[in-house]
C-alpha cells in the first residue's frame, strides 16, 4: 500500500508540474474556428461563448486554413494577414476603420512558404474616413489568391487611394463578387481596384457583380512595373462618376474582358494603352467626355451614345465565338 500511495502521489506531483509547464502553451493553442463580437475582449478564447473584440485578437488565435466569425455588428480594426484564413461575417456590421492606415494588409512573405496563402474576406464594412483617410481598403503584397464577397469599401482618400490594391509580389488570383467601392483616389492616383503585379510576376482577375463610383479610376490593370502577363475579366460590373476613365490598362502584357457592364459618367470610359487590349461585349458606353481610346475593341453588341465624343471601338477580330 505505501509503495502505491508513493506512486501515486508522484504521479499527481508529475501531473502539476506538466500543467505550469505547458499551461500557457494549451491556453494559446490555436483553433480551426474563432469568433469576434462587439462587446468580446481579446483576452478571451474566442469561442463562440467567450469571443474576442477585434479581428487582430482573433486571428493570432486561428491555426492556418481556419477561419473568424462574426456574432453580431462590431467595430473589428484592422488587421495583418500572413496566412491562409477566411473571414466570415454576415451576421451584421462588421466595420473596420482605417483611417490614416490600410484597412486589411495580406502578406505572407515572411512565412515558410510565401505565395500560398488562400484568403476569403466576406461581409466586411471598411471605411477610411477621419481626419486622415485611408490608404486602400485592402491591400495584397503575397499569397496565392484573394477571394472578397458581399463587402462594402469607401473613403479611401489618402495617396494611393486603392479601395482594393493587388500588388502580388508572387503570381495570385483576385476574385471579387458584389463588392460596393465609392469615393476612393488621391490626386492623380487612386482606383476602385488597382491591379499591379510585382516584376516577373504573372496574375489574374475576376470581377463580378460589383458596383464602383466616384474617384480617379474604376478598374485598373498596370503592368508598368514588369509583370509578365495579366488577365481580368469583368461581368456583370458598373464604374461610375470617375475623373479620369473606368476601366483602364496600362503598361503591357495586359488583357482585360468587360461584360454585361457599365462604363457612365466619367472622363473616359475605357482606354487602353499601346501593348494592352480590352475587349469589351454586351456593355453600355454613355454619359462620359469620351466613350473609349486606345486599343478598345468591341464585339459589335455594346450600346454607345451619349459621350461627349462618342468614339466607336473596332471590331474584335473573328468577333465572338
Amino acid at each position: 500500500m505505501e509503495h502505491f500511495m508513493h506512486r501515486f502521489f508522484s504521479g499527481l506531483l508529475y501531473l502539476a508540474f506538466a500543467f505550469v509547464l505547458l499551461g500557457p502553451s494549451l491556453a494559446h493553442a490555436q483553433v480551426t474556428r474563432t469568433w469576434v463580437s462587439g462587446v468580446g475582449d481579446d483576452v478571451n478564447p474566442c469561442s463562440r461563448t467567450a469571443p474576442c473584440k477585434t479581428f487582430a485578437g482573433a486571428i493570432s488565435k486561428t491555426a492556418a486554413g481556419g477561419e473568424i466569425n462574426c456574432l453580431d455588428s462590431g467595430a473589428y480594426g484592422t488587421v495583418t494577414i500572413t496566412k491562409s484564413i477566411a473571414i466570415y461575417c454576415e451576421g451584421g456590421v462588421a466595420g473596420i476603420l482605417n483611417s490614416g492606415t490600410n484597412g486589411i494588409v495580406i502578406n505572407d512573405s515572411a512565412s515558410g512558404a510565401p505565395g500560398t496563402a488562400v484568403v476569403y474576406l466576406e461581409g466586411l464594412d471598411i471605411n477610411g474616413a477621419g481626419t486622415t483617410p485611408g490608404l486602400s481598403g485592402i491591400r495584397f503584397m503575397s499569397g496565392a489568391s484573394l477571394h472578397v464577397k458581399n463587402t462594402r469599401i469607401r473613403d479611401q482618400l489618402s495617396a494611393p487611394g486603392h479601395g482594393i490594391a493587388f500588388v502580388p509580389t508572387t503570381t495570385a488570383r483576385l476574385i471579387v463578387e458584389n463588392v460596393t467601392i465609392s469615393n476612393t483616389g488621391s490626386g492623380a492616383s487612386g482606383a476602385a481596384i488597382s491591379v499591379n503585379p510585382g516584376a516577373a510576376v504573372s496574375a489574374t482577375a475576376l470581377i463580378s457583380k460589383s458596383h464602383f463610383h466616384r474617384g480617379n479610376f474604376g478598374v485598373v490593370g498596370d503592368s508598368s512595373g514588369g509583370a509578365t502577363g495579366l488577365n481580368i475579366v469583368v461581368k456583370d460590373t458598373v464604374a461610375n462618376g470617375f475623373t479620369n476613365t473606368g476601366f483602364l490598362t496600362t503598361g503591357s502584357n495586359i488583357g482585360m474582358l468587360v461584360n454585361d457592364s457599365a462604363a457612365t459618367a466619367s472622363g473616359t470610359g475605357f482606354s487602353a494603352s499601346a501593348g494592352t487590349t480590352i475587349r469589351v461585349g454586351s456593355s453600355i458606353i454613355t454619359a462620359n467626355s469620351t466613350s473609349v481610346s486606345g486599343n478598345v475593341l468591341s464585339y459589335g453588341d455594346n450600346r454607345i451614345n451619349g459621350n461627349g465624343v462618342d468614339a466607336i471601338p473596332a471590331a474584335v477580330p473573328g468577333g465572338s465565338h
